[in-house]
């Protein structure tokens, strides 16, 4: 059934549809992987982010974490760009709950012009949030649900553009044959419409601007797939598949795979296919530890675009 959905996919990359969206959407950043896990094996974790990540990905697999879970994660982006991703969840009975905030800033950036291409002695930066509340119920042992609320809120320069939006999604175990599903809709909300004003200099002087338009929400919608391929005493494959259809551009194929060995150590890689700068897969590693009764995990995601660069992420998860 993972092969019929992942060759089923190909069709649907090889159709550009969509193309003509993109830059028409605001909130991009929430594209960005928050976890080293997903981002190593290609961002295609939807039905397999079964640590603090689900709150990013799929609401509905938080009800599968075991206990209490912390996680903290920083990306180093291009250009000096960082995001840092908090998440907790804690179990109750069949429920979960839980709380995220993922935050992007550009930090500082030199004001230049056409008039003064050397800078104009200014300096500005952009900042991104989203923070949500999640919910999930575990119906059945195959079957949950889940669903988070959403702030968003960009601000670049004096100008600020804020939304709400809704995260849903359903996960879905075959039995114990190792497969299992996800379907799920991210950033499903209003219209922002910009606050406030900023400056620009042109021939006749100083001139205050206040844009005249808002912006909608990035929804994407996913649909994704996950398989144990192998499994012993000591070893464990996993490979992974999805595909997002995002409200500004064409359909995605993602496809990843990660290797287990005693539980403890973690490798993974992964690839993110119609993306014009990536000529080779993600790499990422991870480690387990035992701390008392509970565990520490640590991982780090690998990712490198032709041009742009390479982009490093680490990750600590805590069990409480």
């Amino acid at each position: 059934m993972l092969i019929l959905v992942l060759t089923g996919t190909v069709k649907l990359h090889a159709q550009s549809f969509g193309e003509e969206r993109g830059g028409t959407v605001g909130f991009q950043f929430t594209k960005i992987a928050v976890d080293p896990r997903s981002a190593a094996m290609g961002n295609s974790n939807m039905a397999d982010a079964t640590d603090g990540s689900s709150l990013y990905w799929n609401p509905a697999l938080s009800a599968r974490v075991d206990g209490p879970t912390i996680m903290l994660s920083h990306t180093s982006y291009f250009a000096g760009i960082n995001q840092d991703y908090f998440s907790y969840i804690h179990r109750f009975k069949s429920f979960a709950f839980g709380g995220s905030i993922q935050y992007l800033n550009s930090g500082e950036i030199k004001e230049t012009t056409e008039f003064q291409p050397f800078g104009t002695g200014r300096m500005f930066s952009t900042h991104h949030l989203s923070a949500g509340l999640s919910a999930s119920h575990k119906v059945t042992e195959l079957f949950s649900y889940g669903i988070t609320v959403k702030y968003l809120l960009e601000k670049i320069e004096e100008i600020s553009y804020s939304s709400g939006a809704i995260d849903f999604g359903f996960s879905y175990l075959v039995g114990d044959t190792g497969l299992r599903f996800a379907v799920g809709i991210n950033n499903f909300g209003t219209d922002a419409t910009p606050d406030g004003t900023t400056t620009r200099e042109d021939l006749d002087g100083i001139e205050e601007i206040e844009p005249e338009k808002g912006t909608s929400s990035l929804t994407r919608f996913h649909i994704g797939a996950a398989y144990d391929l192998f499994e012993s005493e000591n070893s464990k494959v996993v490979v992974t598949g999805q595909v997002t259809n995002p409200s500004d551009n064409a359909e995605q194929f993602n496809i990843g795979a990660e290797y287990v060995f005693m539980e403890k150590f973690f490798f993974r890689t992964g690839y993110e296919f119609g993306h014009v700068e990536r000529k080779i897969p993600s790499l990422g590693v991870g480690f387990e530890f035992p701390l008392g009764s509970r565990s520490i995990k640590a991982d780090y995601g690998y990712t490198l675009y032709e041009r742009l660069g390479d982009i490093h992420r680490i990750a600590i998860s805590f069990s409480l």
